[in-house]
């Protein structure tokens, strides 16, 4: 198994089960309206259902049909990435993990019922806004999805910094010496005396 395959299969079923198995716990804890809070009072956990997209953006009033195939081809888009992905890009590799494993166990609940994605952590006030409830997947998916911009700006500087290589002329003097110049790298020194 390549270096790629086993930090997916490590990935993967971790942030599945950990989705699954804190869903769960929010359904039979924070049924019927029942909310926590924890690290004093930080952070709140609410039971909510998001038959929308991100953030509770709605779709029409059965979107579930419209986001299982949508999630469906965003994974497949992203099983390509991951195939053409080289396997010494780790940040790229653990970021794509990350979103696919995060889609997938929101694809499970939008798969087993209508009432939308099970979500719990929140809503946290930031001060200036509530950051809406989220999940295990959505963290993950957030994650992921920094972590992949990340690779994608290194990958650009590494191709901005291999073109400025390969222009004529884009070789700099040493430090502490003036450029030189054709012309004078074709001069030879001579020995006084010789």
């Amino acid at each position: 198994m390549n270096s790629k395959l086993r930090i997916l299969a490590a990935i993967l079923p971790a942030v599945l089960l950990l989705d699954v198995i804190t869903k769960r716990w929010a359904l039979n804890v924070l049924g019927g309206g029942r909310r926590m809070e924890i690290l004093d009072g930080l952070v709140p956990l609410t039971l909510a259902f998001n038959r929308g997209a991100a953030f509770g953006i709605s779709i029409g009033n059965d979107p579930r049909w419209f986001f299982i195939p949508v999630t469906i081809l965003a994974m497949a888009l992203l099983a390509v990435l991951f195939v053409q992905s080289e396997s010494g890009d780790r940040v790229k590799v653990v970021s794509i993990s990350l979103i696919l494993s995060g889609a997938l166990g929101n694809l499970v609940d939008r798969v087993r019922w209508d009432r939308g994605v099970v979500d719990f952590i929140g809503p946290i006030d930031l001060g200036f806004m509530d950051w809406p409830i989220f999940n295990v997947a959505d963290s993950a998916i957030t994650c992921g999805a920094v972590l992949l911009g990340i690779s994608f700006w290194r990958e650009e500087q590494r191709a901005r910094e291999a073109e400025a290589a390969d222009e004529p002329g884009s070789a700099e003097a040493e430090p502490g010496l003036p450029p030189r110049s054709e012309e004078t790298s074709r001069t030879t020194e001579t020995t006084p005396g010789g």
